[in-house]
Protein backbone atom coordinates (compact mmCIF):
# COMPACT_ATOMS: atom_id res chain seq x y z
CA UNK A 1 0.00 0.00 0.00
CA UNK A 2 3.15 2.40 0.62
CA UNK A 3 4.39 1.87 -2.13
CA UNK A 4 1.74 2.15 -4.18
CA UNK A 5 1.26 5.94 -2.60
CA UNK A 6 4.49 6.88 -2.86
CA UNK A 7 4.59 7.96 -6.39
CA UNK A 8 0.81 10.08 -5.52
CA UNK A 9 2.09 11.27 -2.03
CA UNK A 10 5.51 12.66 -3.78
CA UNK A 11 7.90 11.14 -1.40
CA UNK A 12 10.15 7.59 -1.67
CA UNK A 13 10.21 4.82 0.48
CA UNK A 14 13.86 4.52 1.39
CA UNK A 15 15.56 1.51 0.80
CA UNK A 16 16.15 -0.61 4.26
CA UNK A 17 17.69 -3.92 4.25
CA UNK A 18 15.37 -6.71 6.46
CA UNK A 19 18.06 -9.40 5.52
CA UNK A 20 20.79 -7.51 7.16
CA UNK A 21 19.03 -7.06 10.32
CA UNK A 22 17.26 -10.15 10.70
CA UNK A 23 19.36 -12.32 13.27
CA UNK A 24 18.79 -9.13 15.52
CA UNK A 25 14.93 -9.20 15.14
CA UNK A 26 14.82 -12.58 15.81
CA UNK A 27 16.52 -11.90 18.84
CA UNK A 28 14.32 -9.11 19.84
CA UNK A 29 11.12 -11.16 18.55
CA UNK A 30 12.46 -14.38 20.84
CA UNK A 31 12.70 -11.66 23.67
CA UNK A 32 8.87 -10.52 23.22
CA UNK A 33 8.23 -14.16 23.27
CA UNK A 34 9.23 -15.04 26.26
CA UNK A 35 8.48 -11.76 28.22
CA UNK A 36 4.76 -12.80 26.88
CA UNK A 37 5.17 -16.24 27.88
CA UNK A 38 6.70 -15.49 31.40
CA UNK A 39 3.98 -13.28 32.49
CA UNK A 40 0.65 -15.83 31.12
CA UNK A 41 2.21 -18.90 31.95
CA UNK A 42 1.85 -20.98 35.14
CA UNK A 43 4.44 -22.09 37.29
CA UNK A 44 4.16 -25.27 35.87
CA UNK A 45 4.83 -24.25 32.27
CA UNK A 46 8.02 -21.91 33.09
CA UNK A 47 10.68 -24.85 31.88
CA UNK A 48 9.30 -23.59 28.21
CA UNK A 49 11.51 -20.44 28.98
CA UNK A 50 14.77 -22.37 28.19
CA UNK A 51 13.28 -23.98 25.12
CA UNK A 52 12.45 -20.90 23.64
CA UNK A 53 15.79 -19.19 24.73
CA UNK A 54 17.08 -22.09 22.13
CA UNK A 55 14.90 -21.74 19.56
CA UNK A 56 15.21 -18.10 19.23
CA UNK A 57 19.20 -18.74 19.11
CA UNK A 58 19.54 -20.92 16.58
CA UNK A 59 16.60 -19.19 14.46
CA UNK A 60 19.16 -16.11 14.39
CA UNK A 61 22.00 -18.03 13.07
CA UNK A 62 19.25 -19.05 9.89
CA UNK A 63 20.44 -15.44 8.43
CA UNK A 64 23.98 -15.46 9.55
CA UNK A 65 24.22 -18.36 7.54
CA UNK A 66 22.46 -17.00 4.51
CA UNK A 67 24.21 -13.96 4.45
CA UNK A 68 27.79 -15.37 4.97
CA UNK A 69 26.66 -17.87 1.62
CA UNK A 70 25.48 -14.76 0.06
CA UNK A 71 28.79 -12.60 0.45
CA UNK A 72 27.75 -9.67 0.06
CA UNK A 73 28.57 -6.90 2.12
CA UNK A 74 25.76 -4.52 3.75
CA UNK A 75 26.63 -1.18 4.68
CA UNK A 76 23.13 0.14 6.52
CA UNK A 77 22.48 4.07 8.56
CA UNK A 78 25.28 5.68 6.57
CA UNK A 79 28.13 3.68 7.80
CA UNK A 80 27.20 3.75 11.32
CA UNK A 81 26.40 -0.40 10.90
CA UNK A 82 27.81 -2.60 8.53
CA UNK A 83 27.43 -6.55 7.72
CA UNK A 84 30.06 -8.06 6.62
CA UNK A 85 32.57 -10.99 6.95
CA UNK A 86 34.01 -9.74 10.42
CA UNK A 87 30.43 -9.00 11.66
CA UNK A 88 29.13 -12.73 10.77
CA UNK A 89 31.59 -14.32 11.82
CA UNK A 90 31.35 -12.90 15.12
CA UNK A 91 27.72 -13.04 15.32
CA UNK A 92 27.91 -16.72 15.05
CA UNK A 93 30.33 -16.74 17.57
CA UNK A 94 27.54 -14.84 20.27
CA UNK A 95 24.58 -16.82 19.27
CA UNK A 96 25.89 -20.15 19.26
CA UNK A 97 27.71 -19.33 23.03
CA UNK A 98 24.65 -17.75 24.01
CA UNK A 99 22.93 -21.39 23.02
CA UNK A 100 25.55 -23.36 25.27
CA UNK A 101 25.03 -20.98 27.61
CA UNK A 102 21.18 -21.96 27.41
CA UNK A 103 22.14 -25.78 27.69
CA UNK A 104 24.54 -25.12 30.65
CA UNK A 105 21.66 -23.18 32.26
CA UNK A 106 18.53 -25.42 31.76
CA UNK A 107 19.00 -28.05 34.69
CA UNK A 108 20.75 -25.15 37.32
CA UNK A 109 17.91 -22.74 37.06
CA UNK A 110 15.27 -24.90 37.28
CA UNK A 111 16.70 -26.55 39.92
CA UNK A 112 17.45 -23.24 41.68
CA UNK A 113 15.52 -21.01 43.52
CA UNK A 114 15.36 -18.77 40.14
CA UNK A 115 13.03 -16.85 38.06
CA UNK A 116 13.26 -18.60 34.56
CA UNK A 117 11.59 -16.15 32.37
CA UNK A 118 13.58 -13.24 33.34
CA UNK A 119 17.04 -15.22 33.85
CA UNK A 120 16.81 -16.49 29.82
CA UNK A 121 14.84 -13.00 28.67
CA UNK A 122 18.29 -11.40 30.52
CA UNK A 123 20.58 -13.86 28.39
CA UNK A 124 18.92 -13.06 25.29
CA UNK A 125 18.90 -9.24 26.02
CA UNK A 126 23.07 -9.26 26.07
CA UNK A 127 23.42 -11.29 23.26
CA UNK A 128 21.58 -9.12 21.48
CA UNK A 129 23.64 -6.47 22.43
CA UNK A 130 26.69 -8.47 21.46
CA UNK A 131 25.46 -9.48 17.85
CA UNK A 132 24.92 -5.21 17.76
CA UNK A 133 28.46 -4.63 18.50
CA UNK A 134 29.91 -7.04 16.01
CA UNK A 135 28.23 -4.69 13.32
CA UNK A 136 28.84 -1.26 14.68
CA UNK A 137 31.08 1.05 13.18
CA UNK A 138 30.05 4.45 14.98
CA UNK A 139 30.86 5.59 18.28
CA UNK A 140 27.43 5.94 19.42
CA UNK A 141 26.12 2.53 18.61
CA UNK A 142 29.22 1.53 19.85
CA UNK A 143 28.31 2.83 23.14
CA UNK A 144 24.92 1.53 22.86
CA UNK A 145 25.82 -1.91 21.86
CA UNK A 146 27.79 -2.27 25.28
CA UNK A 147 25.49 -0.89 27.09
CA UNK A 148 22.58 -3.42 25.74
CA UNK A 149 25.25 -6.65 26.13
CA UNK A 150 25.93 -5.32 29.51
CA UNK A 151 22.84 -3.89 32.10
CA UNK A 152 21.65 -7.34 31.71
CA UNK A 153 24.69 -8.85 32.55
CA UNK A 154 25.06 -6.86 35.53
CA UNK A 155 21.45 -8.37 36.65
CA UNK A 156 22.82 -11.86 35.69
CA UNK A 157 25.59 -11.38 37.75
CA UNK A 158 23.41 -11.05 41.21
CA UNK A 159 20.99 -13.41 40.05
CA UNK A 160 21.60 -15.08 43.15
CA UNK A 161 19.74 -12.52 45.38
CA UNK A 162 19.47 -14.55 48.51
CA UNK A 163 22.99 -15.04 48.44
CA UNK A 164 25.82 -13.04 49.81
CA UNK A 165 28.40 -13.83 47.61
CA UNK A 166 25.99 -13.00 44.88
CA UNK A 167 24.94 -9.54 45.91
CA UNK A 168 28.68 -8.46 46.15
CA UNK A 169 29.16 -9.87 42.47
CA UNK A 170 26.36 -8.07 40.68
CA UNK A 171 27.25 -5.01 42.67
CA UNK A 172 31.01 -5.00 42.27
CA UNK A 173 30.78 -5.66 38.56
CA UNK A 174 28.02 -3.04 38.34
CA UNK A 175 29.69 -0.20 40.34
CA UNK A 176 33.17 -0.96 38.24
CA UNK A 177 31.21 -1.07 35.33
CA UNK A 178 29.98 2.07 35.37
CA UNK A 179 33.21 3.46 36.09
CA UNK A 180 34.63 1.75 33.21
CA UNK A 181 32.02 3.22 31.06
CA UNK A 182 32.52 6.72 32.15
CA UNK A 183 36.29 6.54 31.28
CA UNK A 184 35.38 5.41 27.96
CA UNK A 185 33.00 8.36 27.15
CA UNK A 186 35.18 10.68 28.09
CA UNK A 187 37.67 9.28 25.30
CA UNK A 188 34.90 9.51 23.06
CA UNK A 189 34.11 12.77 23.98
CA UNK A 190 37.54 13.89 23.41
CA UNK A 191 37.88 12.11 20.07
CA UNK A 192 34.69 12.91 18.61
CA UNK A 193 35.68 16.96 19.38
CA UNK A 194 38.26 17.03 17.82
CA UNK A 195 37.31 14.91 14.65
CA UNK A 196 33.98 16.63 14.66
CA UNK A 197 32.43 12.57 13.44
CA UNK A 198 31.69 9.55 15.50
CA UNK A 199 31.84 7.22 12.33
CA UNK A 200 35.37 5.21 12.77
CA UNK A 201 36.14 5.45 9.13
CA UNK A 202 35.85 9.32 9.40
CA UNK A 203 37.82 9.20 12.87
CA UNK A 204 40.46 7.17 11.28
CA UNK A 205 40.29 9.39 8.21
CA UNK A 206 40.84 12.14 10.57
CA UNK A 207 43.69 10.07 13.10
CA UNK A 208 45.88 9.55 9.37
CA UNK A 209 45.91 13.88 9.34
CA UNK A 210 46.49 16.56 10.95
CA UNK A 211 44.71 16.00 13.55
CA UNK A 212 46.78 12.87 14.62
CA UNK A 213 49.56 15.13 15.62
CA UNK A 214 47.09 16.84 18.78
CA UNK A 215 47.51 15.82 22.27
CA UNK A 216 44.18 15.28 22.64
CA UNK A 217 44.26 12.13 20.52
CA UNK A 218 46.05 10.30 22.63
CA UNK A 219 44.52 11.13 25.43
CA UNK A 220 40.94 9.92 23.37
CA UNK A 221 42.61 6.76 22.35
CA UNK A 222 44.08 5.73 25.67
CA UNK A 223 40.80 6.54 27.73
CA UNK A 224 38.23 5.11 24.91
CA UNK A 225 40.54 1.91 25.26
CA UNK A 226 40.65 1.40 28.98
CA UNK A 227 36.81 1.52 29.14
CA UNK A 228 37.06 -1.55 27.31
CA UNK A 229 40.09 -2.88 29.48
CA UNK A 230 37.65 -3.69 32.06
CA UNK A 231 35.35 -5.30 29.78
CA UNK A 232 37.71 -8.11 28.84
CA UNK A 233 39.44 -8.02 32.70
CA UNK A 234 43.00 -6.97 31.51
CA UNK A 235 45.15 -5.60 34.31
CA UNK A 236 45.03 -3.23 36.21
CA UNK A 237 41.05 -3.23 35.53
CA UNK A 238 41.08 -7.12 36.77
CA UNK A 239 39.53 -6.86 40.31
CA UNK A 240 35.87 -7.53 39.36
CA UNK A 241 36.40 -10.62 37.73
CA UNK A 242 37.17 -13.31 40.72
CA UNK A 243 34.74 -12.28 43.05
CA UNK A 244 31.92 -11.83 40.17
CA UNK A 245 33.08 -15.48 38.48
CA UNK A 246 32.29 -17.00 41.71
CA UNK A 247 29.18 -15.20 43.02
CA UNK A 248 27.29 -15.48 39.77
CA UNK A 249 25.40 -18.73 38.85
CA UNK A 250 28.25 -20.57 37.43
CA UNK A 251 26.75 -20.81 33.97
CA UNK A 252 26.39 -17.22 33.59
CA UNK A 253 30.17 -17.04 34.71
CA UNK A 254 30.74 -19.00 31.35
CA UNK A 255 28.88 -16.27 29.65
CA UNK A 256 30.72 -13.74 31.35
CA UNK A 257 33.95 -15.19 30.75
CA UNK A 258 33.46 -15.94 26.76
CA UNK A 259 30.75 -14.64 25.29
CA UNK A 260 31.30 -10.76 27.38
CA UNK A 261 34.89 -10.68 26.76
CA UNK A 262 34.68 -11.55 23.00
CA UNK A 263 32.23 -8.53 22.60
CA UNK A 264 34.50 -6.28 24.23
CA UNK A 265 37.63 -7.50 22.20
CA UNK A 266 35.50 -6.69 18.93
CA UNK A 267 35.07 -3.22 20.15
CA UNK A 268 39.07 -2.67 20.38
CA UNK A 269 39.30 -4.35 17.12
CA UNK A 270 37.17 -1.72 15.14
CA UNK A 271 38.51 1.14 17.31
CA UNK A 272 42.35 0.21 17.05
CA UNK A 273 41.75 -0.93 13.03
CA UNK A 274 39.10 1.35 11.34
CA UNK A 275 39.88 4.16 14.02
CA UNK A 276 43.04 4.91 15.73
CA UNK A 277 45.40 2.44 13.26
CA UNK A 278 46.59 5.90 12.32
CA UNK A 279 48.53 6.22 16.14
CA UNK A 280 49.42 2.73 15.94
CA UNK A 281 52.72 4.14 18.33
CA UNK A 282 50.11 5.02 21.30
CA UNK A 283 47.94 2.20 20.80
CA UNK A 284 51.00 -0.84 20.50
CA UNK A 285 52.81 -0.04 23.24
CA UNK A 286 49.62 0.39 24.91
CA UNK A 287 48.78 -2.90 24.28
CA UNK A 288 52.21 -4.40 24.59
CA UNK A 289 52.12 -3.35 28.63
CA UNK A 290 48.23 -4.83 28.88
CA UNK A 291 49.37 -7.62 27.57
CA UNK A 292 52.47 -8.63 29.43
CA UNK A 293 50.84 -7.22 32.70
CA UNK A 294 47.32 -9.29 32.41
CA UNK A 295 49.00 -12.43 30.93
CA UNK A 296 51.67 -12.31 34.12
CA UNK A 297 48.94 -11.33 37.17
CA UNK A 298 46.92 -13.44 36.12
CA UNK A 299 48.69 -16.51 35.20
CA UNK A 300 50.88 -16.22 39.05
CA UNK A 301 47.50 -15.56 40.92
CA UNK A 302 46.12 -18.55 39.42
CA UNK A 303 48.66 -20.58 41.08
CA UNK A 304 47.68 -19.78 44.58
CA UNK A 305 43.89 -20.93 43.69
CA UNK A 306 42.21 -23.58 45.80
CA UNK A 307 38.29 -22.78 44.22
CA UNK A 308 37.84 -23.99 40.60
CA UNK A 309 35.59 -21.06 39.70
CA UNK A 310 38.56 -18.54 41.11
CA UNK A 311 40.95 -20.54 39.51
CA UNK A 312 39.41 -20.79 36.20
CA UNK A 313 38.86 -16.27 36.78
CA UNK A 314 41.84 -16.20 36.63
CA UNK A 315 42.93 -17.93 33.91
CA UNK A 316 40.67 -15.95 32.04
CA UNK A 317 42.22 -12.87 32.68
CA UNK A 318 45.32 -14.49 31.51
CA UNK A 319 43.73 -15.66 28.31
CA UNK A 320 42.99 -12.11 27.95
CA UNK A 321 46.49 -11.00 28.00
CA UNK A 322 47.39 -13.63 24.90
CA UNK A 323 44.68 -12.39 23.01
CA UNK A 324 45.72 -8.33 23.56
CA UNK A 325 49.59 -9.68 23.01
CA UNK A 326 49.32 -9.29 19.26
CA UNK A 327 47.79 -6.24 19.11
CA UNK A 328 51.21 -4.79 20.15
CA UNK A 329 53.02 -4.85 16.93
CA UNK A 330 49.94 -3.60 15.04
CA UNK A 331 51.63 -0.84 12.51
CA UNK A 332 49.98 2.29 10.00
CA UNK A 333 52.95 1.87 7.79
CA UNK A 334 51.31 1.36 4.00
CA UNK A 335 53.41 -2.01 3.18
CA UNK A 336 52.70 -3.32 6.50
CA UNK A 337 49.02 -4.58 5.44
CA UNK A 338 50.71 -8.52 5.63
CA UNK A 339 51.23 -7.64 9.08
CA UNK A 340 47.98 -6.49 10.43
CA UNK A 341 46.51 -9.07 9.25
CA UNK A 342 48.25 -11.67 10.93
CA UNK A 343 47.63 -9.63 14.21
CA UNK A 344 43.43 -9.51 13.26
CA UNK A 345 43.63 -13.84 12.17
CA UNK A 346 45.70 -14.40 15.24
CA UNK A 347 43.14 -12.18 17.22
CA UNK A 348 39.65 -13.98 16.31
CA UNK A 349 41.19 -17.56 15.76
CA UNK A 350 42.20 -17.29 19.57
CA UNK A 351 38.64 -15.64 20.07
CA UNK A 352 36.99 -18.34 18.88
CA UNK A 353 38.86 -21.63 20.10
CA UNK A 354 38.90 -19.99 24.02
CA UNK A 355 35.45 -20.13 23.30
CA UNK A 356 34.93 -23.69 22.44
CA UNK A 357 37.14 -24.73 25.11
CA UNK A 358 36.01 -22.80 28.52
CA UNK A 359 32.16 -23.30 27.95
CA UNK A 360 33.03 -26.99 27.87
CA UNK A 361 35.14 -26.37 30.59
CA UNK A 362 32.68 -25.07 32.58
CA UNK A 363 29.97 -27.40 31.49
CA UNK A 364 32.13 -29.85 33.08
CA UNK A 365 32.54 -27.76 36.39
CA UNK A 366 28.37 -27.68 36.45
CA UNK A 367 28.07 -31.22 35.79
CA UNK A 368 30.56 -32.54 39.10
CA UNK A 369 29.76 -29.72 41.17
CA UNK A 370 25.94 -31.25 41.07
CA UNK A 371 27.60 -34.04 43.43
CA UNK A 372 30.67 -32.11 45.04
CA UNK A 373 28.48 -29.11 45.90
CA UNK A 374 31.42 -27.42 46.47
CA UNK A 375 33.82 -25.34 44.60
CA UNK A 376 37.42 -26.33 46.18
CA UNK A 377 39.61 -28.22 43.63
CA UNK A 378 40.08 -30.80 46.36
CA UNK A 379 36.66 -32.00 46.36
CA UNK A 380 37.44 -33.00 42.30
CA UNK A 381 40.00 -36.00 43.78
CA UNK A 382 39.22 -39.22 42.07
CA UNK A 383 36.76 -38.01 39.58
CA UNK A 384 38.95 -40.67 37.45
CA UNK A 385 37.43 -43.53 39.86
CA UNK A 386 33.51 -42.38 39.42
CA UNK A 387 32.98 -40.28 35.98
CA UNK A 388 35.91 -41.37 33.83
CA UNK A 389 34.36 -39.47 30.51
CA UNK A 390 33.87 -35.72 32.94
CA UNK A 391 37.74 -36.21 33.94
CA UNK A 392 38.84 -36.93 30.32
CA UNK A 393 36.80 -34.30 29.11
CA UNK A 394 38.37 -31.78 31.72
CA UNK A 395 41.75 -33.08 31.22
CA UNK A 396 41.33 -32.11 27.51
CA UNK A 397 39.96 -28.96 27.88
CA UNK A 398 42.47 -28.38 30.40
CA UNK A 399 45.58 -29.12 28.33
CA UNK A 400 43.97 -27.30 24.75
CA UNK A 401 44.02 -23.89 26.89
CA UNK A 402 47.24 -24.76 28.21
CA UNK A 403 48.12 -25.06 24.22
CA UNK A 404 48.83 -28.54 24.11
CA UNK A 405 48.80 -30.71 20.33
CA UNK A 406 47.33 -32.08 19.32
CA UNK A 407 44.17 -30.29 20.82
CA UNK A 408 42.89 -27.26 19.39
CA UNK A 409 44.68 -23.95 21.80
CA UNK A 410 48.14 -25.19 20.39
CA UNK A 411 46.90 -23.51 17.07
CA UNK A 412 45.37 -20.65 19.15
CA UNK A 413 49.09 -20.40 20.55
CA UNK A 414 50.43 -20.40 17.12
CA UNK A 415 49.10 -17.63 15.86
CA UNK A 416 50.15 -15.58 18.65
CA UNK A 417 53.81 -16.40 18.35
CA UNK A 418 53.43 -16.22 14.93
CA UNK A 419 51.70 -12.63 14.72
CA UNK A 420 54.39 -11.34 17.65
CA UNK A 421 57.28 -12.85 15.89
CA UNK A 422 56.81 -11.89 11.72
CA UNK A 423 57.44 -7.93 11.84
CA UNK A 424 60.76 -8.48 13.16
CA UNK A 425 60.54 -6.63 16.17
CA UNK A 426 62.54 -6.11 19.45
CA UNK A 427 58.48 -5.82 21.27
CA UNK A 428 57.16 -8.57 19.13
CA UNK A 429 60.23 -10.93 20.08
CA UNK A 430 60.39 -9.97 24.01
CA UNK A 431 56.35 -10.33 24.01
CA UNK A 432 56.70 -13.36 22.52
CA UNK A 433 59.05 -14.85 25.12
CA UNK A 434 56.57 -13.72 28.20
CA UNK A 435 53.61 -15.45 26.22
CA UNK A 436 55.77 -18.32 26.12
CA UNK A 437 57.34 -18.22 30.08
CA UNK A 438 53.35 -17.41 30.79
CA UNK A 439 52.16 -20.94 28.90
CA UNK A 440 54.30 -22.88 31.19
CA UNK A 441 53.30 -21.24 34.07
CA UNK A 442 49.47 -21.50 32.96
CA UNK A 443 50.14 -25.54 32.17
CA UNK A 444 51.50 -25.90 35.78
CA UNK A 445 48.27 -25.15 37.63
CA UNK A 446 45.80 -26.79 34.40
CA UNK A 447 48.26 -29.96 34.98
CA UNK A 448 47.33 -29.94 39.01
CA UNK A 449 43.67 -29.87 38.83
CA UNK A 450 44.42 -32.94 36.25
CA UNK A 451 46.65 -34.58 38.89
CA UNK A 452 44.19 -34.02 41.49
CA UNK A 453 41.62 -35.69 38.86
CA UNK A 454 43.59 -38.93 38.36
CA UNK A 455 45.66 -39.37 41.39
CA UNK A 456 43.98 -38.00 44.24
CA UNK A 457 41.84 -40.63 46.07
CA UNK A 458 38.09 -39.45 46.08
CA UNK A 459 37.30 -37.44 49.28
CA UNK A 460 35.67 -39.95 51.99
CA UNK A 461 35.68 -43.33 49.36
CA UNK A 462 32.94 -41.43 47.57
CA UNK A 463 32.28 -43.60 44.63
CA UNK A 464 28.87 -42.99 43.61
CA UNK A 465 28.62 -42.25 39.74
CA UNK A 466 26.96 -38.64 38.55
CA UNK A 467 23.79 -38.18 37.20
CA UNK A 468 24.25 -35.88 34.43
CA UNK A 469 21.35 -34.14 32.90
CA UNK A 470 20.98 -34.57 29.02
CA UNK A 471 21.52 -30.76 28.35
CA UNK A 472 24.99 -31.10 30.03
CA UNK A 473 25.83 -33.84 28.41
CA UNK A 474 25.09 -32.26 24.91
CA UNK A 475 27.20 -28.97 25.61
CA UNK A 476 30.56 -31.46 26.83
CA UNK A 477 29.91 -33.61 23.56
CA UNK A 478 29.71 -30.61 21.22
CA UNK A 479 32.87 -28.77 23.11
CA UNK A 480 34.93 -32.03 23.09
CA UNK A 481 33.88 -32.50 19.39
CA UNK A 482 35.01 -29.48 18.37
CA UNK A 483 38.46 -29.42 20.96
CA UNK A 484 39.25 -32.88 19.05
CA UNK A 485 38.62 -32.20 15.21
CA UNK A 486 39.50 -28.79 14.69
CA UNK A 487 42.86 -29.61 17.05
CA UNK A 488 44.06 -31.87 14.09
CA UNK A 489 42.05 -29.91 11.24
CA UNK A 490 43.02 -26.09 12.33
CA UNK A 491 42.34 -24.81 8.86
CA UNK A 492 38.50 -24.86 9.73
CA UNK A 493 38.84 -21.96 12.58
CA UNK A 494 42.21 -20.24 10.46
CA UNK A 495 39.91 -19.96 7.51
CA UNK A 496 37.04 -18.25 9.46
CA UNK A 497 39.68 -15.76 10.81
CA UNK A 498 40.85 -15.15 7.42
CA UNK A 499 37.91 -14.66 6.21
CA UNK A 500 36.78 -12.10 8.82
CA UNK A 501 39.59 -10.14 8.61
CA UNK A 502 39.17 -9.04 5.10
CA UNK A 503 36.55 -6.20 6.47
CA UNK A 504 38.84 -4.32 8.68
CA UNK A 505 41.98 -4.14 6.90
Amino acid sequence: MLAALSPILGFTRPAFDWHALAPEIILAATITVLLVVDVFSDEKSKWTASSIAGIGLLAALIPVLSMAVDGTDRVLFGGAYVVDDFALVLKGLFLVAGYITVLLSTNYIAEGDYWEGEYYLLVLSSVLGMTIMASTRDLITIFIALETLSIPAYLLAGFRKRDLKGNEAGLKYYLIGVFATGVMLYGMSLVYGASGSTLLADIGSAVDGSFGDQPVVALGIVFTLVGFGFKVSAVPFQNWAPDTYEGAPTPITAFLSVASKAAGFVAILQLVFIGFLGRSDIVGPMMWVLAALTMTVGNVIALRQTNIVRLFAYSSVAQAGFILAPLAVVSSAPGDAGINKDVLTAVIAYLLIYSIVNLGAFAVIIAVSRKTRSGEISSWAGLWEYAPALAVSMAMFLFALAGIPPLIGWFAKFQVFYALVTPGTTAGYVLAVVVGVNSVIALYYYANVARTMFMDEAPDGDRAPIRVPVPLVAAVTLSVIATVVIGFAPGIVGDLAEHATFALR
